[in-house]
């Protein structure tokens, strides 16, 4: 999704430094890798980078991510942006506020990882190819999305940034994805009132993925954090058509 930037990031003069989670696209699969791998691989990117301070922006799955770097690099994260992000899942017990294929997949997961695992075997060949331009009105009709979402989506380039993104990252493997799956579904090694940096966290009130109660009880967590509720916005109208105000919000900090 970090497509949705570039436009937006190049009129405000920011520096966009997009990385590939191991195992996702054309990054090296990490076999048992864990959420608190992340701020360590991170740590040498921006110490190539030679990065004394940076803010990190995070979209939906990317949130425990930038939580964790958050924990680990406080001294060096002047702020993150969470938009349309993930809660803690493993502190879900019924999965209240999921949407109906994330609460199937982490019971499922719960029970039987290994049947969970083959499905997303079967259907990495139907993910991992680009959907012919004719049949994508059909594809938004069957996922069912938020009339804001579908509004959204039938422009070109933000249908490019969304499922590109996924579809690529399918195409590298199967246990790429699996990973990361695994990696929300497992506690986060941290609470969220550890996280000490200031925290802006964006969310659209129509958000199909996950619920607005479950967001609003994470920034009631926060120690630092004001929140961007957006009216008539769900989980993909509101980075396609807020970024360049959460960019510049970010950036403010």
């Amino acid at each position: 999704m970090a497509r949705l930037t570039d436009e937006p990031a190049r009129e405000l003069g920011i520096r966009i430094v997009s990385l590939d989670r191991p195992g996702i696209r054309d990054s090296s699969f990490q076999p048992d890798r864990k959420l608190s791998d992340w701020p360590r691989l991170l740590e040498q990117v921006v110490e190539h980078l030679d990065l004394r301070e940076f803010r990190v922006l995070a979209i939906s799955g990317g949130a425990p991510y930038a939580y964790a770097t958050a924990v680990a690099m406080p001294e060096r994260v002047r702020a993150i942006a969470i938009v349309a992000g993930a809660p803690p899942i493993a502190e879900i017990t019924d999965g209240e506020g999921l949407l109906p294929l994330y609460r199937w997949m982490v019971a499922l997961y719960r029970s039987r990882p290994g049947l969970l695992r083959r499905c997303f075997h079967l259907v990495r060949p139907f993910l991992s190819v680009r959907s012919p331009v004719r049949f994508r009105p059909l594809l938004l009709k069957m996922l069912l999305l938020r009339p804001c979402d579908t509004e959204s989506l039938r422009d070109a380039a933000a249908f490019e940034a969304i499922f590109e993104s996924q579809r690529l990252a399918w195409r590298a493997s199967a246990e790429g994805v699996m990973a990361d799956a695994e990696i929300h579904a497992h506690p986060w090694g941290f609470a969220i009132e550890d996280v000490r940096v200031p925290v802006r966290l964006w969310h659209g009130k129509q958000d199909r993925a996950f619920s607005l109660q479950l967001v609003q009880q994470i920034a009631n967590r926060l120690p630092n954090c004001k929140t961007r509720f957006v009216n008539d916005a769900g989980h993909y109208s509101l980075p396609i058509r807020h970024m360049r105000e959460i960019l510049e919000d970010l950036v403010s900090v």
